[in-house]
């Protein structure tokens, strides 16, 4: 069973051979924060899939936002890129939940919250503890607290 920490790596032997450099670049820094999480803390662990597919999914959020910044900041070669390297590593990342399917989750929770008692406003803590873990990896957090902001209001 190859992990995808081993795939990352293989892609990263292919991409030096190709010659791909912002293949090889993106995946010498997304290792080396899946590195970085692996020594951080009291003792040295091996992450799960799960754990590095959330290391590429903040790596891939620092991209899009530094593109931002970029942009805004009138360096337009360098945020273009930025987004070639998020482009990037969303192929690692499983497909994203739509604005369609987003919501109906998170109308689906909206309901159970009421059901449980939970009304207005102040029921964000609660539908949100329901929606997170059927969103985790398939959705932003910033979109679906908007989400749920939406529906709630």
């Amino acid at each position: 069973m190859t992990t995808l920490k081993a795939k990352l790596q293989e892609d990263l032997t292919s991409a030096i051979r190709a010659r791909n450099e912002l293949a090889s670049s993106t995946l010498r820094l997304t290792l080396s924060a899946i590195t970085n999480q692996e020594v951080a803390g009291k003792e040295a662990r091996v992450l799960s899939d799960e754990e590095v597919l959330k290391v590429i999914a903040k790596e891939a959020k620092k991209r899009r936002e530094a593109a931002d910044a970029f942009a805004q900041g009138g360096r337009p070669e360098q945020a273009a890129r930025e987004t070639l390297e998020g482009e990037f590593l969303d192929t690692y990342l499983p497909k994203q939940l739509g604005e369609a399917e987003l919501d109906a989750i998170v109308a689906q929770a909206v309901e159970e919250a009421r059901a449980a008692g939970a009304e207005g406003p102040r029921a964000m803590g609660a539908v949100m503890k329901i929606v997170n873990p059927k969103v985790a990896g398939l959705a932003e957090g910033g979109r679906v607290a908007a989400a749920v902001k939406k529906n709630l209001s």
